[in-house]
């Protein structure tokens, strides 16, 4: 089973996310992470989909994705040819006898603390899918009360993601 990650361009209009996943919900495919925004020409959209399965699955999505009338263009994000991100806001439950091994984590991860309560902090992380997770693992020894994560988003590395700088 491998991972994939597509940067899928879509025209900017209601409704385009429920075809997307639409298409994928009848096929049986199941999303990994989806993330959407418009881009810098307001009449785009860009969705960031990793999803996960057996080659020839992984290639029927992308074929019935190039199939879909809002889809203009698709890209596999590798490590290779692309920067990938995800977000992630943590609330550790934390009193001062904690606060200061709870930073000293997040300090290691370049992390950011974004909000300090009497018994919580809020950290802010953003890096690969590794580090990430590298990072979750670390706070095991301390309550996590929330938690989010955005998902993977990613675009093309330099010239390889620019047609129109060429």
């Amino acid at each position: 089973m491998r991972r994939m990650v597509l940067s899928i361009l879509v025209d900017n209009t209601s409704g385009v996310l429920s075809r997307v996943s639409g298409l994928f919900s009848r096929r049986g495919y199941n999303i990994d992470s989806v993330s959407v925004a418009e881009t810098e020409n307001p009449l785009y959209s860009r969705m960031t989909v990793a999803v996960s399965g057996e080659e020839h699955t992984l290639e029927q999505i992308e074929k019935q994705l190039s199939k879909l009338e809002d889809v203009r263009e698709i890209t596999e994000l590798s490590d290779t040819n692309a920067v990938c991100r995800e977000l992630v806001l943590v609330m550790i439950q934390a009193d001062k006898t904690q606060r200061q091994e709870v930073i000293a984590v997040a300090d290691i991860f370049r992390a950011n603390i974004v909000d300090v309560a009497p018994e919580t902090l809020m950290i802010e992380l953003t890096g690969n899918q590794a580090k990430v997770d590298a990072f979750i693992r670390l706070l095991d020894g301390f309550k996590i009360v929330k938690f989010v994560r955005t998902g993977v988003t990613g675009l093309i590395r330099g010239q390889d993601g620019c047609a129109e700088c060429l």
